[in-house]
């Protein structure tokens, strides 16, 4: 029952990921030398570049990471959220399983810093140095609710508020049954995360601090979680007299409130008030586009009208995604797109003159069988396939034609393919399905230019029609322009080989490490000192290298014009992270139900094909009100619970159980 591993399955995306030098061809104006894409070409500004959401990445890693960001384009990073948190499932640190991505979404107080992303100052020397490279930084925040363990929260959140009863709305205990109802949407609890009282102005003042707190830190922008749910300033009240007043209060009374990017997740759907939302907030998501887009991806269709409507209301202020990480965990998409349509799905967002990207990068090693990546390490940075070619040209592609007007146009007869002209400066050719052999309009200059991307094929413009010798290949990405080109070098790439397993078995673990375009590669096992490798090296991780069961693999390389990149792996083994944690025949352990749940409560446990008894286990006893305990029957050196009545279950199906641990004081958040 527990977790199946599989191999990493990454060449292709490998493949393309390390080449982001161009040389020049035809009559490209490109300048004469080599430029580091640390020192220009990334937007002065949020709004007109594009974003790279670093999805469970720590502080320390995007630090690390800032270099390969700018090298791919993007001038802003979104973190995760960076409050206080409950700390979910013992502290594990799995993306899901043991740990959980959502408990940075549960706050305990609004403080910076928590044990999954890291410390205060961490995240304050992560913005220093971001500053250093002109990228910007958006916070995701989370002010519409707590962690449903509501025994956690902060006393000081408590006491600032004015106490608990003021904390919450007053049926935020209740479920939102109709979405269309402004008062359930924005007072009772969604998703079971009691709903916070943002009019109460005590809230309002802590929340203030919080932000102030991180803008003086170095936050350029905030993002806010469940923005739908947060009452406008004419939607209704459970109090009379009561003034919806948080987001005229978060928008203006904050420092340097001109300069600062805000943004709202509101997911579109019944009452959902979008235009209304951009109007308060300054932006909001575009989460109709995002499945506007995915649709036109996976069916070949690429109709001009139907991608560049951005559906929220006729304003263009809005964050573009083609997904987000709501969508790739909750509904499916993981297993609908592969990396590469995400790419041609992004490019057509990033080269458009509106609206503002974001690339959600998915977990290191996802595939369409693996949701959570082969790794599954909250921490670490995801998929190296932000870094990819594609990416990166049509990254700089925008930030070389900002106010430049934007037309789109489809070849005749033909929807699987997408060209997006900015002025007659450049544009970005979207090819889904089968060869193209180009013949169409175009705004561009005449003149001859070579794609950014492949770096050697030449087309040719002249009187309004662009063509090519060689046809566009299916599922590609074509870059042009030739003004605000900037030639740069290769990166260097540095990773494990593809058949590595990061969670393994035994006591060791053997790596082979590969690196490309570098003129230097080192590795750091744990606190151990920095060694040189060549590509194809390899070398041995032991047990006694773990911390808490971790094996951490620091990678570093640099190419010829000194930029540097970076990787963290984080390997891990079921067996090394139980280590200490045994249970003994006789150990209790303690569970606290939700009041919905039968009173007649089990605890299976069970670890491989091993088990106290079958399904559903074996029956707790109540101590008081809604806790039980239970007395372990079996001696466990490792070992997993989960906990139902009959019918419900936690955690749920298909899901890993909680640690077994003596002792364990267990419930559902």
């Amino acid at each position: 029952m527990s977790k199946k591993i599989t191999s990493i399955i990454l060449a292709i995306i490998i493949l393309s990921v390390s080449a982001l030098s161009l040389t020049s061809c035809g009559d490209n104006k490109s300048s004469d030398s080599k430029s580091s894409a640390t020192d220009n070409s990334l937007t002065a500004n949020i709004k007109e570049g594009t974003i790279l959401h670093c999805f469970c990445w720590d502080f320390k890693t995007i630090e690390n990471s800032l270099e390969d960001i700018a090298a791919a384009g993007f001038s802003t990073i979104q973190t995760s959220p960076i409050n206080e948190c409950l700390v979910g499932e013992n502290g594990g640190m799995q993306l899901y399983g043991d740990g959980k991505w959502y408990y940075h979404f549960q706050p305990t107080d609004f403080k910076i810093g928590n044990y999954q992303l890291g410390t205060r100052d961490e995240f304050k020397s992560m913005c220093k140095k971001a500053d250093k490279y002109g990228i910007k930084v958006i916070v995701d925040t989370v002010p519409n609710h707590t962690t449903p363990a509501v025994e956690s929260v902060n006393q000081n959140l408590i006491d600032a508020v004015g106490g608990m009863d003021k904390l919450y709305h007053k049926n935020s205990d209740k479920d939102i049954t109709n979405w269309g109802d402004r008062l359930q949407c924005t007072t009772y609890k969604m998703g079971g995360l009691p709903d916070i009282n943002t009019e109460n102005k005590d809230f309002q003042d802590y929340y203030i601090k919080f932000v102030n707190d991180c803008i003086e830190c170095g936050a350029d922008g905030f993002r806010y979680d469940c923005a739908k749910h947060i009452a406008l300033a004419d939607d209704p009240t459970e109090t009379k007299g009561v003034k919806n007043n948080f987001w005229k209060r978060v928008t203006t009374e904050i420092k340097d409130a001109k300069r600062i990017f805000n943004y709202g997740e509101v997911l579109q759907g019944d009452n959902d008030r979008i235009a209304d939302y951009i109007k308060t907030i300054g932006a909001t998501t575009a989460s109709a586009l995002g499945g506007s887009i995915r649709s036109a991806i996976t069916s070949n269709n690429l109709y001009a009208s139907l991608v560049k409507e951005f559906q929220v209301g006729g304003s263009s202020n809005c964050v573009t995604w083609v997904e987000s990480h709501d969508n790739y965990i909750n509904d499916g998409n993981w297993a609908q797109m592969d990396n590469k349509q995400i790419i041609l799905g992004y490019a057509i967002l990033a080269a458009r003159a509106k609206g503002t990207p974001l690339f959600f990068d998915r977990p290191y090693g996802n595939s369409l069988d693996e949701q959570w990546g082969t790794m599954n390490y909250i921490g670490t940075s995801g998929d190296m396939f932000y870094k990819d070619k594609s990416v990166a040209e049509v990254n700089f592609f925008r930030n070389a034609m900002v106010g430049e007007k934007e037309t789109f146009y489809n070849p005749d007869d033909d929807d699987s393919a997408l060209e997006i002209c900015r002025g007659n400066k450049g544009a970005v050719i979207i090819n889904t399905a089968g060869d193209l052999k180009l013949n169409m309009k175009t705004d561009l200059a005449d003149g001859t230019y070579v794609d950014r991307v492949d770096g050697k094929t030449e087309y040719t413009v002249k009187d309004g029609k662009i063509t090519c010798k060689s046809n566009v290949p299916e599922e590609t990405v074509v870059v042009l322009y030739n003004d605000g080109y900037v030639e740069r070098d290769t990166p260097a790439t540095v990773k494990v080989s593809d058949d590595t397993k990061i969670i393994f078995d035994g006591k060791t673990v053997d790596a082979k490490l590969e690196s490309k375009n570098a003129k230097k590669a080192t590795y750091v096992i744990g606190d151990g000192e920095e060694k040189e490798y060549k590509n194809g090296d390899r070398i041995t991780l032991k047990s006694d290298d773990a911390k808490n069961g971790v094996i951490t693999l620091i990678l570093r390389g640099e190419n010829n014009s000194g930029q540097k990149t970076y990787m963290k792996y984080c390997f891990t083994n079921p067996e090394l992270m139980f280590e200490g944690k045994g249970v003994k025949k006789g150990d209790t352990i303690t569970f606290t139900k939700p009041d919905s749940w039968g009173n007649d409560i089990n605890a299976y446990i069970y670890f491989g094909d091993n088990n106290e008894t079958t399904w559903p286990g074996n029956a707790m006893t109540k101590k008081s009100g809604n806790t039980y305990t239970y007395k372990v029957k079996n001696d466990w050196d490792i070992a997993y619970v989960i906990f139902n009545d009959g019918t419900e279950q936690y955690p749920g199906q298909g899901e890993q159980g909680f640690d077994l641990e003596a002792n364990g004081e267990y419930s559902v958040p």
